[in-house]
């Protein structure tokens, strides 16, 4: 018997199959799978232990694990983008921070907060000062007068070019008479490794939070030169505010949870309902006073009012005259992108003029690279990305198997169950034992 001639039975069976299954999961209650927790910044920031505990708490709330994702990169562009374009099915939240009204305004992307629906606002920090404990610098007045005797012979960092942190130091600057240029900006992806860099002796001040220094703080390796608040933290009483020291500047960020658009009501009111219980708890009271952060609360409506005012007010400042050298990072976050396309085209134009992509008449089709097999390649995995979210993770990838496999004249027989067993393990690798959640289709919620 031809077996060639068997596929069509037994790719329906191999695609069947899960589909079934999965249609089991049609009734489970909301949440019936793990969370993703989208943070935007490097692992062991601030941003990141707020994260980290928020995801603990939540998880007592809603019963099922939740992830956090450090979708890092772009300065905040990557995360900031990847919480606002996820399916909102309820399982993806973001939190969100003060980049997010930064960012647009600084052309790196077209992502702003009417791209979220806006769940809680949970915290605000405020920026500080911080040099090594061995610095020369003991004071921020002494600070401020190195910079005007020497201007560009100092680094600092905090953050990604144009970030929080990095507006911040920069409106010091210009507070006190000096250009945001007189220091040299190291982009740095997050306060964690800002304090390594510090610490490692490649940069000579950080600007961060408090709550993101407090562990080389407390051990004495570093001291606060300032806090940029209107009043001093309740944790850390002896930091003095710029304000006291006689300038008169105070900036800091805030964090909130936010929802793509488009999650259905019910499973809103779930999610709003446990952020509210755990930003109301004892547990996270004591975190974030003993962190030093500020336990600000704003539920829905507020919290859209204060995105809509914080956004124009960071207009205000970022178009300013002062802050014209901040808005634009020396490299884009899309330069590396287009060189690797541009890379990518000479390298098919290269192929094309040396006639490596002409399959030569002798040689049986398909049995050496080719034009048709790259381009089925690229047309299958077009094909997968459109159809993943509707169709599910399992169904999408075995047919795209499938396909490849069979054009790359596998036997229908061996294909079939190879495709099949290779989907279901990968599926079970990472939604049963990393907990990441995969696309499960309209039949699974």
């Amino acid at each position: 018997m031809n077996t060639n001639r068997i596929p069509h039975i037994v790719l329906a069976a191999a695609l069947l199959l899960p589909v079934i299954l999965a249609g089991c999961a049609r009734s489970a209650p909301y949440p019936s799978q793990p969370l993703v927790l989208l943070c935007p910044w490097t692992a062991g920031g601030g941003t990141d232990r707020v994260a980290r505990h928020v995801a603990v708490l939540l998880e007592r709330e809603l019963g099922v694990p939740v992830n956090v994702v450090n979708a890092t990169g772009g300065a905040g562009v990557t995360g900031h983008t990847r919480g606002a374009l996820a399916r909102p099915n309820g399982y993806t939240l973001t939190l969100v921070t003060a980049e997010l009204n930064m960012l647009h305004w600084r052309g790196l992307t077209n992502i702003a907060h009417s791209a979220y629906d806006p769940l809680m606002l949970i915290n605000r920090d405020d920026a500080a000062l911080f040099v090594r404990d061995d610095a020369p610098w003991a004071s921020l007045n002494a600070l401020q007068e190195a910079i005007g005797r020497a201007p560009r012979s100092l680094k600092a960092s905090g953050t990604a070019y144009g970030g929080i942190w990095h507006v911040a130091f920069a409106g010091w600057l210009n507070a006190v008479g000096l250009s945001p240029g007189d220091v040299t900006w190291i982009s740095i992806n997050g306060a964690a490794p800002a304090l390594q860099e510090l610490m490692a002796g490649g940069l000579d001040a950080v600007c961060c939070s408090v709550p993101e220094a407090q562990a080389l703080l407390e051990a004495g390796e570093i001291r606060c030169l300032g806090l940029m608040s209107e009043e001093r933290l309740p944790a850390f009483p002896g930091i003095p505010t710029f304000r006291e020291l006689g300038v008169d500047w105070a900036m800091g960020t805030w964090r909130g949870l936010m929802l793509p658009p488009g999650v259905p009501e019910p499973r809103r009111a779930v999610l709003l309902d446990a952020v509210r219980a755990v930003v109301e708890s004892r547990d996270y009271q004591d975190f974030v006073a003993q962190a030093g952060f500020s336990p600000t609360a704003l539920g829905p409506e507020a919290f859209a009012a204060f995105l809509a005012e914080n956004d124009a007010q960071m207009g205000a400042i970022l178009t300013s005259e002062a802050f014209k050298g901040v808005d634009t990072p020396p490299v884009g976050p899309m330069a590396f992108p287009y060189l690797a396309g541009a890379l990518l085209t000479l390298n098919a134009l290269a192929l094309a003029f040396s006639g490596q992509l002409r399959r030569p008449a002798d040689l049986e089709p398909m049995t050496r690279p080719g034009a048709a097999r790259i381009a089925l390649v690229i047309g299958v995995t077009l094909a997968y990305l459109l159809l993943a979210e509707g169709l599910g993770f399992v169904p999408a990838m075995g047919l795209a198997v499938c396909v490849l496999l069979w054009r790359f004249r596998v036997r229908w027989l061996v294909a079939a169950p190879v495709a099949a067993l290779a989907v279901l393990a990968v599926y079970q690798v990472f939604a049963g034992y990393l907990g990441v959640p995969l696309p499960r289709g309209f039949w699974g919620g």
